[in-house]
């Protein structure tokens, strides 16, 4: 795991992505053990191409990576009482912090409506606020 920025492990990963009338279309990312950030866009509207793009960070990049992820306190969360992936998409998160790991699926987030009606508004805000940032 990625050990830039400080000495302990760090790992991330964000999937969103839906499979409809133009295929499988998704935005990924992740930061890989080797420091590596790795960005990929796939959309078949308008017959688009799948982009792809990797760079490597700084370790004040995984710094403030690591810093808004314990500041949104995403580690504490559970997504047992999340929607569940469907039909209109899913969300996926893998975060290694350490010797924490968590990774959460729900479906897409259309609104803050959809959080606001969950069976775990406050866990799903937190989720939903830290990929923004994320994104």
């Amino acid at each position: 795991m990625a050990k830039g920025g400080g000495d302990e492990e760090f790992y991330l990963r964000y999937y969103v992505g839906h499979k409809g009338k133009f295929g499988h279309e998704f935005l990924e990312f992740e930061f890989r053990p080797d420091g590596k950030l790795r960005y990929a866009n796939n959309s078949n509207y308008k017959n688009d191409t799948m982009i792809r793009k990797e760079v490597f960070v700084s370790p004040s990049v995984v710094r403030e990576a690591k810093r808004i992820i314990e500041e949104s306190e995403i580690m504490k969360e559970d997504d047992v009482n999340w929607p569940k992936p469907d039909h209109i998409g899913r969300q996926e998160l893998e975060i290694v912090m350490g010797n924490e790991h968590i990774s959460f699926a729900t479906s897409k987030i259309g609104s803050l409506v959809d959080i606001q009606t969950s069976n775990d508004p406050e866990g799903l805000r937190i989720f939903y606020y830290l990929v923004q940032c994320d994104r």
